[in-house]
C-alpha cells in the first residue's frame, strides 16, 4: 500500500512507553496474558507502521493488563503517566494520534479524578476499560458513579479484553495457549453480556461503547442470552442482547474474515463498525494481510467497506456534545 493512501482511522491501536514496559516487567508481566513477550514500540515506528497500512489517525490505548497491579496509589500514578504521554503524542502529531485514557480501576475515586483530568486537561478522546478489573466485570453496581460521569460527558468507552478472573475459571487447568487466542473472546463476551443484562446501557444512553474484535462471540450467542440470560434478569421477551448489538460499536481488529464479519453484520448496525489494527500486539505483517482482506469485503448496500469504516469513526469521534481533543 502506498504511504500516501492514508484512508483509515484506527480505533484499536496501542502504545507502550518505555516506563510502562518497565512497570509491566516489575509487576510480573514480562509475558502479558501468556503471550511471547512485550512487543517493541516507538513513536517513529508507530508512524511508519501507520503509513504502511494506510492509517491516517490512530487512537492509542494501553492494552491488557492495564495499569492496576494491586496498589491504588501506584495505579493512579501510572494512569497519569500513560495519559500524559498519550496527550503528548496527540499534541505532537495532532493529525495522526488521539488517545483513550487509562484509569486506575477498580479504584473508583481515583478513576473519577483521572477521568476529569484526562478529558478537561489532556483532551482525551475517550477512555479504555479492561473487560474485568480483578474479577469485577463491567455490569458491577460499584461502577455506577463512573458510568454516570462518562454518560454526562457523552464519552466513548473502548473495551479491551484481558485475562479472565480466577473465579470464572474455577479449578480447571489452564490451557497452554496464550490467552488472547480464546480467553480474550470469552471475557469480552462475558463482560458485554453483564453490561447488557444489568441494564447499564439503558441507564446511560449517552455512553458510546466500542466492543473489540468484531464482537467476539456475542453475535452467535445473542439468542441464547436473550432466552436464558434475559429470563434471569427479568427481561424475558425483550431481546436485550439483540437490541444492544444494534447500539454498540465494534472494531474489526484481529482476524475478522471469513467467519466474524458476516456474523457481526447479521446483528449489528453497519454504521457502527470501525477499523482496528491491534498494533503492535498483532505483528505488522499480519495486520497488512487482514487489512488487504478487509479491503475486498462486502457490506450491505453499495458503499465500499473502507469508506464506511472511516465515515463511521469520524462520526463517532467528532459527534456533537462529546468531550473532544482540544
Amino acid at each position: 500500500m502506498s504511504n500516501t493512501d492514508l484512508s483509515k482511522i484506527d480505533v484499536h491501536c496501542h502504545y507502550i512507553p518505555a516506563f510502562y514496559r518497565e512497570a509491566l516487567i516489575a509487576n510480573g508481566h514480562s509475558r502479558p496474558d501468556g503471550i511471547w513477550g512485550i512487543p517493541e514500540w516507538s513513536e517513529a515506528g508507530a508512524l511508519a507502521a501507520m503509513n504502511k497500512i494506510g492509517v491516517a489517525k490512530a487512537y492509542l490505548s494501553i492494552s491488557s493488563p492495564g495499569v492496576h497491579f494491586g496498589d491504588d496509589a501506584a495505579a493512579r500514578d501510572l494512569a497519569r503517566r500513560v495519559n500524559e504521554e498519550g496527550a503528548r503524542l496527540a499534541r505532537t502529531h495532532p493529525d495522526r494520534f488521539g488517545f483513550f485514557a487509562s484509569t486506575p480501576l477498580p479504584d473508583i475515586d481515583g478513576t473519577l479524578t483521572e477521568i476529569a483530568y484526562a478529558f478537561d486537561v489532556l483532551g482525551a478522546s475517550g477512555v479504555v476499560f479492561e473487560t474485568n478489573f480483578d474479577g469485577m466485570y463491567l455490569g458491577n453496581e460499584t461502577l455506577e458513579p463512573i458510568y454516570a460521569e462518562l454518560d454526562r460527558r457523552n464519552a466513548v468507552l473502548f473495551l479491551h479484553p484481558t485475562s479472565p478472573a480466577a473465579p470464572c475459571t474455577g479449578h480447571a487447568p489452564e490451557l497452554r495457549y496464550p490467552r488472547p487466542m480464546l480467553e480474550f473472546f470469552f471475557d469480552t463476551t462475558r463482560t458485554v453480556t453483564d453490561l447488557v443484562l444489568t441494564g447499564v446501557l439503558e441507564r446511560y444512553p449517552n455512553l458510546q461503547v466500542i466492543v473489540p474484535h468484531a464482537g467476539a462471540a456475542l453475535p452467535i450467542l445473542a439468542s441464547r442470552i436473550d432466552v436464558i440470560g434475559a429470563r434471569m434478569a427479568g427481561k424475558e421477551g425483550q431481546d436485550p442482547m439483540r437490541n444492544a448489538l444494534r447500539q454498540l460499536h465494534f472494531d474489526l481488529a484481529g482476524m475478522p474474515l471469513p467467519e466474524l464479519l458476516p456474523a457481526l453484520l447479521s446483528v449489528a448496525d453497519p454504521s457502527h463498525l470501525h477499523y482496528g489494527s491491534d498494533l503492535p500486539f498483532t505483528p505488522l505483517r499480519e495486520v497488512e494481510v487482514w487489512a488487504d482482506r478487509l479491503a475486498t469485503a462486502a457490506v450491505p448496500g453499495d458503499q465500499e467497506l473502507g469508506e464506511l469504516l472511516r465515515a463511521n469513526s469520524e462520526a463517532l469521534l467528532t459527534r456533537k456534545g462529546a468531550t473532544l481533543p482540544r
